[in-house]
């Protein structure tokens, strides 16, 4: 078993990606991601990579855009404001069909806000992360080491798929320490070869390679659009991810995200301790949504409860997953706010003299 470090989440993140074969990153610093950014530049240069700090969101996206053209591993790294500042990139990114990886440690808003941890960027990163018709993969990992492990497979599904990969985050994970491990991993596809859609050079032994997302023919966009829908359906069908606890008998379900998570369960094994039945549901995956996944955990369900650091954003799809078959509620924080196990379990028994 690798030996564990205690590192930053920020950092493990970064080390994490030269690992996972990151070859280029280009960024822009904005609390409370800046971490990542600072470790690549004093790593990078040492393992034969490149970092670049843009002066802007927007250059800094639009490096990765051609950066992965060439089949080269990238990523790029921001918070909330800075995010909103690369959705056009990102856009034209998976318009181009492009892999790259996206790492979003979320802060409060709306506007600069602030810097403290938050979830409120659920309905950018899943439904509106760009102009046009397009998906990217999003993670929503809910430990430093899951943070870490989740890099890899960023990284080799956006690489499968040809799509934008999103880990999203938040200032609570970014900040935090703890103990992680970096298992040897096998890197695949880290540069052009095997990517015959690669603008890499070829010496004239093949067709060129043109990098575009623009198409003025509108039966010509349609059809790659289509095609790229096509793609999305298969990532749907193997790729969603869900981890459920103490749901088999369960009255109450409670489902949350990311840090906010670990506030939840710790709040369910206390219901729990006090005989009250209640389970919970941690999607994984926030694109593709794990709406089997949620139905399995929920069908003995009375009623659900999702928990957030937003005013409610990843409601709805919970209500959509569920077909609105059961009640569902909602308790979180904003602002910056961290929701406390106890303000949780409080909700849960309320819940419970409802059933």
């Amino acid at each position: 078993m690798a030996e564990k470090s205690l590192m930053k989440g920020n950092e493990a993140l970064a080390e994490a990606a030269i690992r996972a074969g990151c070859k280029c990153f280009f960024g822009y610093p904005i609390t409370p991601q800046t971490e990542i950014s600072a470790y690549l530049s004093k790593r990078m240069p040492k393992v034969g990579g490149v970092f670049l700090q843009a002066e802007s969101e927007v250059a800094a996206i639009n490096m990765v855009y051609g950066c992965a053209g060439s089949g080269i591993r990238c990523m790029t790294s921001s918070s909330s404001p800075g995010i909103s500042l690369k959705t056009e990139g990102i856009s034209y990114i998976a318009g181009a069909d492009l892999p790259c990886v996206i790492i979003n440690v979320q802060r409060g808003g709306p506007g600069l806000g602030g810097i403290q941890p938050s979830q409120a960027d659920y309905w950018q990163v899943t439904h509106a992360l760009g102009h046009g018709d397009f998906h990217a993969l999003v993670f929503a990992p809910a430990s430093v080491q899951e943070m870490v492990d989740t890099v890899t497979k960023a990284f080799d599904l956006a690489d499968e798929y040809r799509m934008p990969a999103v880990i999203l985050a938040d200032g609570l994970l970014g900040q935090m320490m703890e103990p992680v491990a970096f298992e040897d991993v096998e890197i695949k596809m880290s540069d052009a070869s095997g990517k015959p859609w690669a603008a890499s050079g070829h010496g004239g032994k093949r067709k060129h390679t043109i990098i575009n997302s623009l198409y003025l023919k509108p039966d010509e966009l349609e059809d790659k659009v289509r095609e790229r829908f096509q793609r999305y359906e298969d990532v749907k069908a193997k790729h969603t991810e869900a981890i459920c606890d103490y749901c088999d008998d369960a009255e109450t379900v409670v489902i949350a995200y990311g840090s906010t998570a670990r506030l939840a369960k710790s709040a369910v094994e206390a219901a729990r301790k006090e005989g009250i039945k209640a389970g919970i549901v941690r999607p994984v995956t926030l694109w593709p949504f794990p709406v089997n996944e949620i139905n399995e955990a929920c069908k003995n369900a009375k009623n659900v409860l999702v928990v957030e650091m937003s005013m409610g954003q990843m409601v709805e799809d919970v209500k959509l997953a569920l077909n609105c078959s059961k009640p569902v509620e909602f308790y979180g924080r904003t602002g910056g706010i961290i929701p406390k196990p106890a303000e949780i379990l409080a909700k849960i028994k309320e819940m419970g003299g409802k059933n």
